[in-house]
């Protein structure tokens, strides 16, 4: 067991169990342990102190959670797809082509530059079309938070897509 991680019974003792399985399932150790991370912190911040076996719950909530990325990666490529599409039939040009690449490039770069929070509610609602409300059931927090992330988002992005343009 991994003593970084607080004891909590019946959940972490899976730990290596659940980054083994996702190991090899996924085929990449970092991605397995960064599942396993986001597993055990929606399973904190659940209420997972009635679920009566842990061991399947924590191997259905990350796969749920591997799932729901594969959903957002496939969504995201297909938005891109489409604006590149939309761009090369609207205009023939090779070059504005390779700015759309750019610029979703650069989005991707910017977002990860900030908290989870930001960006799970920025990618919620603009790419899966969830409500505030929504977001804000499925984090447990307020709408207004989740309007303040947005903000903070939407700024972070203009800023760095501005500063990319100078």
């Amino acid at each position: 067991m991994n003593p970084m991680l607080p004891r909590r019974p019946g959940f972490f003792e899976h730990y290596e169990e659940l980054i083994g399985t996702w190991t090899r399932r996924l085929r990449n150790r970092a991605q397995a342990e960064d599942l396993a991370h986001d597993t055990f912190v929606r399973v904190l911040e659940s209420d997972s102190a009635a679920v009566q076996q842990p061991r399947a719950y924590l191997h259905q909530t990350a796969r749920n959670i591997a799932v729901d990325g594969y959903r957002r990666e496939d969504r995201r490529e297909a938005m891109e797809s489409q604006a590149i599409d939309h761009s090369v039939s609207s205009t023939g040009d090779p070059e504005h082509y390779m700015q759309a690449i750019q610029l979703a490039d650069s989005i991707e770069r910017a977002l990860q530059e900030l908290p989870l929070n930001c960006r799970r509610i920025f990618v919620w609602q603009k790419i899966e079309g969830l409500t505030q409300a929504e977001i804000a059931e499925r984090l447990g927090l307020s709408r207004n938070m989740v309007e303040k992330y947005m903000i903070r988002t939407l700024r972070h992005l203009r800023d760095r897509l501005d500063g990319m343009q100078s």
